[in-house]
Order: C-alpha cells, then sequence, then structure tokens
C-alpha cells in the first residue's frame, strides 16, 4: 500500500492540483471560492445559531455570540473530510472508464487524489478557522499545530473506506446513493451540533461507537481548549486506522480484476 502510494507521488500530486484547480474553472474568482466558501458557511452558522437560536455550548470558556459558532464549525471540518471523500468514492471508478481501459494506469490511486483533494479544502477551513478564532478571542492555542496530528488517523481510515467503496461502486451502482444517506445519518449522530455531554448517559456508549466522535472531540480539545491530545487513545485508532486502510487497498487491489469487464 505504502509502496504504490510512493511511487506515483508525482502523478498523484499533479492529479490532485488538477483536481482543485478544475473544480473552479471557468468562474470569475477561480480557486478564491475554497476561501469564501468556508467563510460564508461560518458567517451563516454564526446568526443561525447564536443570533436566531440563541444557542450556547456546553463547557464553552465565554456566552458570547461566536462561541457556538466556533466549536460547531470545527466538527463540521473533521465531519466534512470525512463526508466529501466518501460520497464521492462509489463512483471514482465509474467516472473515469478510461482509466480503467488503460492497463498501466494505477487504478488505486483514485482514492488517494480524491483525499488529497479533500485534504486541500480542510486546510483551508482550518485556515478560515484559525483566522475567525484570532479575530474573536485575539489569540491562538500553541496546540493547534498538533490538529493535522488528530485528523491523521481519521484520513487514513476515510482512506480505507474510499478504496472499499470505490470498487464496491463498480458492482453495485446503488451504492452511490447508500453511501450519501449513511453520511448525512452521521453528521446527526456524531457531536458536530451537540456537546457529547449533553447526550443521555445510557446513549453515550454508542456514541463513541462513532469513529467521528472520538476524532471531532479531539479536534476540539486542541484547537478551542488548549489541551493536548489523547495520545494513548489515539496511537490505539491510528494502528486501527492503518489496519482497516491495508484492508480497503487490499480489497480494491483483489477485485479490480474484473472492473473491465463490469463497466
Amino acid at each position: 500500500m505504502a509502496r504504490s502510494v510512493i511511487s506515483h507521488r508525482e502523478l498523484i500530486w499533479s492529479m490532485t492540483k488538477r483536481e482543485v484547480i478544475g473544480r473552479y474553472r471557468g468562474s470569475m474568482m477561480g480557486i478564491l471560492w475554497s476561501f469564501f466558501n468556508p467563510m460564508l458557511m461560518l458567517s451563516v452558522y454564526t446568526f443561525v445559531f447564536s443570533v436566531v437560536f440563541k444557542a450556547r455550548w456546553n463547557g464553552a470558556a465565554s456566552d458570547s455570540k461566536s462561541e457556538f459558532a466556533i466549536v460547531l464549525f470545527a466538527g463540521m471540518i473533521v465531519y466534512s473530510l470525512f463526508a466529501e471523500t466518501i460520497n464521492r468514492a462509489p463512483t471514482l471508478i465509474v467516472a473515469n472508464i478510461n482509466y480503467v481501459k488503460k492497463v498501466v494506469f494505477p487504478l488505486e490511486i483514485l482514492p488517494v487524489v480524491a483525499l488529497g483533494s479533500t485534504l486541500f479544502h480542510t486546510a483551508i477551513s482550518t485556515s478560515v478557522w484559525l483566522l475567525f478564532y484570532v479575530i474573536t478571542h485575539a489569540t491562538l492555542h500553541w496546540t493547534c499545530l498538533l490538529f493535522p496530528l488528530v485528523l491523521l488517523p481519521l484520513a487514513l481510515m476515510t482512506l480505507g473506506l474510499s478504496w472499499f467503496l470505490a470498487s464496491l461502486g463498480v458492482y453495485i451502482r446503488d451504492v452511490a446513493q447508500t453511501v450519501s444517506i449513511f453520511t448525512t445519518i452521521m453528521m446527526f449522530l456524531s457531536p458536530v451540533f451537540f456537546a457529547i455531554a449533553s447526550v443521555p448517559e445510557d446513549f453515550r456508549f454508542f456514541m463513541r461507537l462513532n469513529p467521528l466522535t472520538f476524532i471531532i472531540e479531539q479536534g476540539r480539545e486542541v484547537l478551542i481548549w488548549g489541551h493536548l491530545p489523547d495520545w494513548p487513545t489515539l496511537a490505539l485508532y491510528m494502528a486501527g486506522s492503518l489496519l482497516f486502510a491495508w484492508l480497503g487497498f487490499a480489497w480494491f487491489q483483489k477485485t479490480r480484476k474484473g472492473f473491465a469487464d463490469v463497466i
């Protein structure tokens, strides 16, 4: 798995860059949209939850109108990394039939390219969050530097699931519709709009089985509260993500032989 990614790193970089730029090709503002989109969403979150609903986050350091939006948007950054990549995964092979017909093309890099594109937009959204936090709090916690490290296990797990879904989507076309429903459900079953402490104690165990819950909580710990991550649990999550990514890659390589026949 690692050898495949490393040996094709230049192709992955080239295709990722082309995908990011191509997403906004033809628009007047071009790639600047990747910066303005999260700014617009952060503004909407601030208005809706702070002004309209007057929501407050349990355990927040202050009751300012922007505090809820800051906490919510931090959770949305983590969720969007997962959802955007997974929603695209089932159609990656079907949408690139010309690559399937080329025997020498490494199809296994397509999920990596999709993840790379999503990570770019995640970085932009994080930059917007950091800028907004500095404006509202006049400071940043040094633990913000650990945020990419917190996201790494989730990125690996997402990549493994993308390999699995990309292959499955070739044989079962209904997977694309099912996955979009699944990611929507995941958003409401993850602590994006609410704190895990707000969940009745009888249901917290099931909430913590959600793979997004731990990463969302740890992301907020390093970004907002200025705490170090839970290193032992993060290490276990990392080990499980590596195993899951390898299993997804192995499944993809095992099933790719039938892609050309099915398509």
